[in-house]
């Protein structure tokens, strides 16, 4: 937390989980929790565990909690306002369609609902995109803080984790993501473990 400059320590929570998984919360940099699981704590070495503590520190020093609220924010007012012209517009079809009659008020909610959904579907690559770049930045700004080898590490075990299950565990995914490859990944709020991994490497982090 001092490497990272934060003005305060943050909140250090444990939680009862087999899931090996971490997680960073808090409205700002002064005003912040880290929490792990016992499944994380009991299953990684202090090098592995300094690695995700420092992407979870490297997360809030650089406002990701409030900056991905924000990002979401701004996506929802876009796809609420998609769906009132949307739902607007067809109403006004139906009404020159149907001389005057338009749309019933159950049918204007559940199409209010449909398009919303749609839009927000269509829309939701978006903030992924944009999480994923915030993870590939707390790797880096981890990596300064604890060492590129220890975060390296800690990504590798999550890897083979991952691995061995067959699947990311899915309950709370900060650290702990999936790493199928394919065209899921657009969906998805965290990068490929591999892909992360290599972004390290290629970094100049001592």
């Amino acid at each position: 937390a001092n490497r990272a400059g934060l003005p305060k320590m943050p909140e250090v929570g444990v939680y009862e989980s087999d899931e090996m998984n971490a997680l960073a919360a808090g409205r700002s940099k002064s005003n912040s929790m880290v929490a792990v699981s016992t499944g994380l704590l009991n299953r990684m070495n202090r090098d592995e565990l300094d690695g995700v503590l420092a992407h979870e520190v490297a997360h809030i020093a650089n406002g990701d909690m409030v900056k991905m609220a924000l990002v979401q924010g701004v996506v929802n007012a876009f796809v609420l306002f998609l769906t009132e012209i949307a739902t607007y517009a067809i109403d006004q079809f139906m009404r020159d369609d149907e001389e005057g009659g338009g749309l019933s008020f159950i049918t204007h909610f559940v199409l209010h609902i449909a398009l919303y959904s749609m839009f927000s579907c269509l829309c939701y690559p978006i903030v992924a995109w944009v999480s994923r770049q915030r993870e590939f930045r707390a790797d880096r700004d981890g990596a300064g803080l604890a060492g590129k080898n220890k975060m390296v590490a800690a990504l590798a075990k999550l890897q083979t984790s991952v691995d061995e299950l067959g699947r990311a565990e899915p309950q709370v995914q900060v650290m702990n993501i999936s790493s199928h490859k394919s065209w899921l990944q657009r969906m998805s709020t965290h990068p490929p473990f591999a892909e992360r991994i290599a972004k390290l490497q290629n970094k100049q982090v001592s």
